[in-house]
């Protein structure tokens, strides 16, 4: 499946936070390489995948692998459900696209540690 597939395939009220979720990574990780991987869309340089996203059972998540990067943004992250390089976002709503650009610039501008 592509990724295109992917969204279509997502639930209707996810689809347009999912194409926005894609549309951010494509502009901002300047160098990557969109790929499916483990299911979900990924964006990969150098082999290493730093950033990913899914619809879940129960949550859009967002993975960013770079740890710096997380870490930096965590405040930003508040009343989110965390895990180690996820957000887990109960409801499209809850998906502050300034602060998903912001973590995608840090993260093309990053060679931190990947989780």
């Amino acid at each position: 499946m592509d990724i295109d597939g992917y969204i279509e395939e997502a639930p209707a009220e996810r689809q347009e936070a999912l194409r926005d979720l894609r549309e951010a990574c494509l502009s901002e990780l300047n160098g990557f390489e969109e790929v499916m991987a483990y299911g979900m869309p990924g964006y990969t340089r150098d082999g290493d995948i730093e950033v990913g996203f899914a619809s879940q059972k129960q949550y859009i998540s967002l993975y960013i692998l770079r740890t710096d990067v997380f870490e930096t943004h965590r405040d930003k992250l508040a009343g989110l459900s965390l895990g180690k390089g996820a957000i887990r976002y109960k409801r499209p709503d809850q998906i502050d696209m300034e602060v998903v650009r912001s973590m995608l610039q840090a993260t093309a501008a990053s060679k931190g540690q990947i989780c």
